[in-house]
């Protein structure tokens, strides 16, 4: 899949497009540089990394501002030049597609593996996610945990389907008890722990009569990933999936404050403690 790009380092080659596509507090960060005159006009993939806190990208980036400043855009110029793609951003949010599967020549698509992966590591307050599937927890969720150790204070809820397999006359309170050991114990591969959330009405005995089957990350209450891939490798890889991604903060706000409704209201139920 290397036709795709999900790192927003990765953007395309006009001037500026890697500053551009930078997350918005990596923009702010920026920004704020080279303001108070932090990083020099033409700053070194180690200097952005110390100044920012990137982690990925930032040779890309680098070249890119080095480009800006041969135009002559550095400084307080280029400082307010960042600025405005924030506000022309919160006036027409981008949506961005986001696939999964084969490739079609010709055709630059962002993948749905790295946006997931970009977005967890890029998070400073907030990560929510919900999925219906997931196989393999240690890797599935390696970013995330890796993330939230990295960042003490970093807001996480997960939203899982607890699945009764055809057949299964277990009591649901058995299921749910199952379910938590199995992924303290083997699934979460953090030391951190995330709130972990529930649909009970999977667990009915007579048959399932909903089930937690929505697909979103949202992160720092500003990025909305929604997309039909569950957390799986087929999902992330394989499968034709398709999903958008854009940086609404009006979105984000009405997404998790919906999942914050169905928690209020008991129709998402905490998984206890293993």
């Amino acid at each position: 899949m290397s036709a795709r790009s999900a790192d927003p380092q990765d953007g395309g080659n006009a001037p500026g497009s890697r500053v551009a596509s930078l997350p918005a507090h990596l923009r702010k960060r920026l920004a704020d540089a080279c303001d108070s005159g932090t990083l020099p006009d033409a700053p070194s993939p180690l200097a952005l990394r110390s100044v920012l806190g990137m982690t990925d990208g930032s040779g890309n980036l680098a070249a890119d501002l080095a480009e800006l400043a041969r135009l002559g855009i550095t400084g307080r110029a280029l400082a307010v030049w960042v600025r405005s793609l924030d506000e022309a951003g919160r006036r027409s949010p981008a949506l961005d597609l986001v696939w999964s599967g084969p490739e079609v020549p010709g055709l630059h698509a962002r993948d749905t593996r790295r946006v997931y992966e970009e977005l967890v590591r890029t998070a400073e307050q907030s990560v929510w996610m919900s999925t219906y599937v997931y196989f393999d927890g240690p890797q599935a969720f390696a970013e995330l945990a890796r993330r939230m150790d990295e960042v003490d204070d970093l807001r996480t809820v997960l939203m899982l389907n607890i699945q009764r397999a055809r057949g299964d006359t277990t009591a649901g309170d058995h299921l749910v008890r199952r379910f938590a050991e199995r992924f303290w114990g083997t699934d979460w591969p953090g030391t951190s722990r995330p709130a972990v959330y529930f649909d009970p009405r999977s667990l009915d005995p007579d048959g399932p009569t909903g089930v937690l089957h929505a697909k979103a990350v949202v992160v720092d209450d500003e990025a909305v990933f929604i997309t039909s891939a569950n957390l799986t490798a087929a999902a992330l890889d394989r499968n034709i999936e398709l999903g958008l991604l854009t940086r609404d903060s009006a979105l984000a706000a009405s997404v998790t404050a919906h999942f914050q409704g169905l928690i209020d209201t008991g129709l998402l139920k905490p998984l206890p403690s293993a």
